[in-house]
């Protein structure tokens, strides 16, 4: 039998069938609990009457009350518009609507007294209000008034069938009326309430909705907030805690010759302490007999990769295979290429498999794979297909993990019996610590936070179009001392045709200025053949152009540490994460590198806050915590397949001290009560047993 929350949003009165379906397309509400939790974006203060007297231009959003004296319909067609006039004890402000103009007409009554809500414009010196929310006077409607009224996410259709701010605020007000204790009841311990000084369940979705005042609102968000993210990191602890009680691991027991061998003999650097330290966190998790499952962070250029290598030597010394998957067939490459140089006269069989190796070569490949007689396979997705088969695989590595989704990388468990292999994902793209507690809290996490010695900062600058010959200038200077350019362009799904037109435009410019037999440019875009594509990076590489003009295909993948100077087109049009991207392909070398961050004049708020960010540090992690301020969760870069972010109430770039608040709490619950079986968290055990139910997931890969 379905619950009160559980009953269909078609039974609220008001509702009915037609606009239940348009609230289950339009916002996903299906049910009373959905509506319930479709939380207010905002609040309109409305505590207190303004006189007419008091107003300007940066009032803002007013409530007035006085007698409507005037209404006129003025203009024809679609330039018809109706025009009234209230008037207080202090004065006189013009009322205008453009939309529903009849209606209204027939709706409004001169002469009567009314509340007007809305925002204060001014047209031709004079000030008046555009479509003010209108409600007849009366004792009842003058008490609802003072108060925060709550404002809704809506659509144009819904607004249409009169599911507007009014029309929401209204529906809540029925299901709140309906609404008891025992439908919502306490789901966080008495103990948990007192020490965080939390409002009660029940009592703050009531005050979420209509608070009395900025007190409860505070009250209620926090609570609201807390719970949220508590049972979410509750959720993630306990997968966490299950998949090491019941998932075993092979114990790579030692460290062997194979490792000593590459330390002693290839290794041509000393590496981090950053590095020695993520390298002795996973020697540990490999050795322990529990399947690992570890996240690796690191900045571009931080030396993940090397760490990675030094990990599969370990699964060979202890007679397992290893393998590596990246997202696109530039960035495999690169990787095999660069593995297979490091351990070249060691007794390691490094293969490559991609897509695009077919026929013989690939059965050959695959047939060695079976027979053991592959140690590290490198390759694409193409790794994860059912016709790959290994011997002992023990290790699966994938790189910028965030392109591949969570089936993709579950089908790599399937690779080896009677365990499965032990899993390590790596990125270079710095995620927030509030976001890793979220995205990968069920995941061991491992950070490289310093870069190898000897690394120059990339020097970033901003400039506008006026400096465009100087930055030319510039250009010739690198050049002339030996180095290479990038020259990036956006790429806009929506508008391919205006981005290759841009990209044509500045590489004809480019042409002009720079012109054959003194110079060599490369062009890459995502409309080119993929063989096309990779002939012009390849030229690139070994040195026979010297600007690369292209759109973000370069973003990850192309290593060339001659490239000396990154020009990144229309700044204004890239996220923080990208342009930090973006960046990390040049600096990879001895010689000082740039960035230049071109733009025109006009910028919005947010693209200067990016740029200043992106002059001021290099540091990625600052910069992830900079653009999950600017940009919110849920729009950063590979992070919406994670089906974590479907927040209700919590922002992460706001939340973060509650967020750990959260974690520290579910720890030390867990710690001490894995199974919850104590009585104080009988309430916890209920809801969590209840939200389990259905919670379908991959929790065990993350």
């Amino acid at each position: 039998m379905a619950t009160f929350l559980e009953t269909s949003i078609e039974y609220l009165k008001g509702v009915g069938p037609m606009k239940a379906d348009l609230l289950k397309k339009e916002l996903g509400i299906h049910t009373f609990g959905d509506l319930l939790t479709a939380y207010p974006y905002r609040y309109v203060d409305k505590t207190r009457f303004h006189k007419i007297r008091e107003l300007s231009e940066q009032s803002g959003e007013v409530q007035l009350k006085g007698i409507l004296r005037k209404l006129d319909v003025r203009g024809e067609g679609r330039k018809k518009r109706l025009t009234g006039r209230l008037r207080d004890e202090t004065g006189v402000i013009e009322l205008v609507w453009f939309r529903s103009v009849y209606w209204l007409l027939n709706k409004l009554e001169v002469g009567k007294q009314y509340v007007a809500f809305g925002r204060v414009n001014s047209f031709n010196s004079f000030l008046n209000i555009p479509h003010p929310e209108m409600e007849e006077v009366s004792e009842a409607n003058l008490q609802a008034a003072l108060t925060f009224a709550p404002v809704y996410s809506s659509t144009d259709k819904l607004n249409n069938k009169g599911l507007d701010a009014k029309g929401r605020r209204r529906l809540m007000e029925l299901l709140l009326n309906k609404l008891t204790a025992a439908d919502l009841p306490e789901n966080l311990p008495d103990y948990m309430l007192e020490r965080m000084k939390l409002p009660g369940r029940f009592e703050s979705v009531r005050w979420i909705h209509f608070p009395k005042n900025q007190q409860q609102l505070d009250l209620a968000k926090k609570r609201l907030v807390f719970e949220e993210l508590f049972f979410l990191q509750m959720r993630l602890l306990q997968s966490k805690h299950r998949r090491k009680a019941s998932i075993k691991g092979y114990v790579f027991s030692k460290v062997g010759e194979l490792f000593h061998q590459f330390y002693k003999e290839k290794l041509t650097f000393e590496l981090t302490g950053a590095q020695k330290r993520v390298i002795k966190e996973i020697r540990s998790d490999l050795g322990s007999g529990i399947h690992m499952n570890r996240l690796l962070q690191g900045d571009v250029g931080s030396g993940k990769t090397i760490a990675g290598l030094l990990c599969m030597l370990i699964a060979l010394d202890n007679g397992h295979q290893a393998c590596l998957m990246a997202p696109t067939e530039i960035l495999a490459q690169q990787h095999f290429i660069g593995i297979s140089e490091q351990v070249e006269g060691m007794d390691i069989e490094v293969a490559f498999l991609s897509g695009s190796i077919k026929g013989k070569k690939r059965k050959a490949i695959l047939e060695r794979l079976k027979e053991g007689e592959i140690d590290i396979l490198i390759g694409t997705h193409a790794l994860i297909e059912d016709w790959v088969e290994f011997k002992n695989l023990g290790l699966a590595i994938t790189d910028e993990q965030h392109r591949f989704g969570v089936k993709q990388r579950a089908s790599l468990w399937k690779k080896s019996k009677p365990y499965p292999p032990h899993v390590l994902v790596m990125t270079a793209t710095p995620i927030p610590r509030t976001l890793a507690m979220t995205l990968y809290g069920d995941l061991d996490v491992s950070v490289i936070d310093e870069l190898p010695p000897g690394r120059k900062p990339v020097t970033t600058v901003h400039r506008t179009e006026n400096h465009r010959l100087r930055v030319f200038g510039f250009m010739k200077e690198e050049i002339a001392k030996g180095r290479q350019v990038y020259v990036v362009y956006p790429l806009i799904e929506e508008s391919e045709k205006l981005d290759l037109k841009n990209l044509m435009e500045g590489y004809e410019a480019i042409s002009r200025e720079f012109p054959l037999p003194d110079y060599a440019i490369s062009i890459v875009h995502g409309k080119m053949k993929a063989k096309d594509k990779d002939f012009e990076m390849q030229r690139f590489v070994k040195g026979e152009t010297q600007i690369m003009v292209a759109t973000t295909v370069i973003e990850v993948g192309v290593n060339v540490p001659n490239a000396s100077v990154m020009i990144i087109e229309n700044t204004d049009r890239f996220g923080l994460s990208q342009l930090h991207q973006l960046r990390g392909r040049v600096g990879r070398g001895a010689d000082q590198s740039y960035c230049i961050l071109m733009t025109g004049f006009q910028l919005s708020s947010d693209a200067r806050e990016r740029i200043a960010t992106m002059v001021r540090t290099n540091n990625g992690f600052e910069i992830a915590e900079a653009d999950l301020k600017l940009r919110g969760p849920g729009n950063m870069e590979g992070l919406q397949q994670s089906g974590m972010l479907n927040l209700r109430i919590a922002d992460l770039g706001r939340d973060g001290e509650i967020l750990k608040t959260a974690r520290a709490m579910a720890q030390r619950i867990l710690d001490k009560d894995p199974e919850l079986k104590h009585p104080l968290n009988a309430r916890l055990k209920k809801y969590m047993d209840t939200a389990e139910r259905k919670v379908r997931g991959w929790g065990r890969i993350s």
